[in-house]
């Protein structure tokens, strides 16, 4: 988190970095004290459905943790998977 309550995601998103993100991504949105988190994808290269599960994990793990939830920036390839599955609305931006 570069700034309070901002997550941001960066680079490829795939099965090769899935599991790590996903564990820092829980802690941080964990330790995060701020009421509303933002997910920011402004620097995401590449999505697979890895990503988009990814960003599905964060939203349950900040309302679990009582905080709004907003995805913001998200890539092209990443927004085309969201509406194939239904998932657009979900994760509107």
């Amino acid at each position: 988190m570069a700034e309070p309550g901002v997550l941001h995601l960066a680079g490829v998103l795939d099965y090769r970095s899935g599991p790590a993100l996903r564990k820092q991504g829980r802690a941080l949105i964990g330790a995060c004290r701020e009421a509303q988190l933002v997910l920011d994808c402004s620097a995401v290269q590449h999505s697979t459905s890895v990503g988009l599960s990814l960003l599905l994990a964060f939203v349950r793990d900040a309302q679990a943790a009582g905080k709004g939830c907003e995805v913001r920036n998200m890539p092209d390839d990443m927004r085309e998977i969201a509406e194939v599955y239904d998932l657009d609305e979900v994760l509107a931006t």
